[in-house]
């Protein structure tokens, strides 16, 4: 099985470079993956200890983010090194400032795997919700390194839980300890034998109320809102955003829109914009001439939509039409009520939001228009909804505290 895995690592990285010439995002991580041996002989790890935190991207960073800038405040003389395995991590946080190195992940053989901890020679590793890669755990428990899974979340239909999983359960056996999210994922590890589980519940809830408590200021967009209420459409994709051009029409500029795609290449945004009346602006053309007569903004960077649920009143979080939502903690920690698509089920904070009616889903045009004006044209439901949200954030936080008191190193 282990020469099998091998070898898909490999044509997996076949299919990339291949991939490369044609695509922006493999390109770069075909790139990436070339430098990463150069930025590591750059930088010194002999005498001094070094925390490694890895995340498949940018949303699992933002998720080890707490727990990364806690880790630095009670461990002060450990050297940072965080890895990414996707571009959309790397390149936002390539210059974040509490690491000391930012890296792509060399992709995950067994020369690779030993390279990277041979120059590294991490003394902690955490690896953050759901990333596996089997010969760097193998190394890492060779090697004694003490290796945690933190904010981990296991459901039946993976690998390690099938009748055909013994190779895939045997490679849990290389982690120190889990911290989950929930007591299902206890329940599916103590099935397969594994009891070094701890339930930390989920370091999202402690980064978006960072998030909350100091958010980065946008005066335009402030301006942009001009005291009326604003639907924000966030992380959305085309069949979210269609749920919502016949509600622009019908709105009469009561409402205020800011649309903020997942994706955010040229093409993308242009093809939004011509869709949109022309009464639309570009953040990137935001200026204090037009922030007032506009009625809709496009969002057309990466890295501040968490910001910009401050300013909402609703907000629409894309993906329920697609493979599943995106983050709604990010809007519901500022009291924002949410709204997504159908496919919600495999989110918990989705599930339980719409239980405790802070949260709320449609199925089509008809829905979402009869759910966002009984928002928008009730007060008193308005601020109950906020409110709800508001409790949830705060009483699921302190994640990262049960996880740093309970880690020995």
């Amino acid at each position: 099985m282990s020469i099998l895995y091998d070898l898909s690592i490999r044509i997996y990285y076949l299919g990339a470079f291949i991939f490369s010439f044609f695509n922006k995002k493999a390109h770069k991580w075909v790139k990436g993956q070339k430098d990463i041996f150069q930025i590591l002989k750059n930088e010194s790890f002999e005498n001094c200890k070094t925390a490694w935190f890895h995340a498949a991207s940018l949303g699992e960073f933002e998720q080890g983010r707490p727990v990364i800038e806690s880790f630095k405040k009670k461990y002060p003389d450990y050297k940072i090194i965080i890895s990414f395995f996707s571009p959309s991590g790397y390149e936002v946080r390539k210059n974040y400032k509490n690491a000391d190195v930012i890296c792509y992940l060399p992709i995950d053989t067994y020369a690779n795997a030993k390279r990277f901890i041979h120059i590294v020679k991490p003394d902690v590793v955490f690896f953050i919700k759901y990333e596996f890669w089997f010969n760097y755990l193998k190394i890492l428990y060779t090697n004694k390194i003490p290796t945690f899974l933190i904010s981990g979340i296991f459901r039946e239909n993976q690998h390690f839980f099938k009748i055909y999983g013994f190779w895939f359960r045997k490679q849990l056996n290389h982690f120190t300890h889990f911290f989950v999210q929930n007591e299902a994922s206890k329940s599916l590890l103590s099935s397969i034998g594994f009891e070094n589980t701890t339930i930390s519940g989920d370091t999202r809830f402690d980064r978006v109320s960072q998030i909350a408590e100091n958010p980065k200021e946008f005066p335009l967009i402030r301006k942009f809102k001009d005291g009326r209420k604003i639907l924000l459409i966030g992380s959305s994709w085309q069949s979210d955003e269609e749920m919502v051009f016949d509600f622009i029409r019908k709105s009469n500029n009561e409402v205020k829109f800011i649309f903020a795609p997942h994706e955010v290449h040229e093409e993308r945004i242009k093809h939004l914009k011509l869709l949109l009346p022309s009464n639309t602006v570009l953040f990137s053309d935001l200026n204090e001439d037009n922030c007032n007569e506009a009625n809709i903004l496009i969002i057309n960077n990466i890295g501040i939509l968490s910001h910009l649920y401050q300013y909402a009143d609703i907000a629409l979080i894309g993906g329920g039409f697609g493979k599943g939502i995106h983050n709604i903690l990010e809007a519901a920690t500022f009291g924002v009520p949410t709204i997504f698509g159908p496919n919600y089920q495999k989110f918990s904070e989705a599930r339980e939001l719409i239980q405790l009616k802070g949260a709320f889903t449609f199925n089509n045009k008809i829905d979402f228009e009869n759910l966002t004006l009984d928002l928008l044209s009730s007060d008193r439901h308005y601020i109950k909804t906020k409110q709800i949200c508001l409790n949830y954030i705060e009483n699921k936080k302190g994640a990262t505290e049960i996880i740093l008191n309970n880690i020995k190193i």
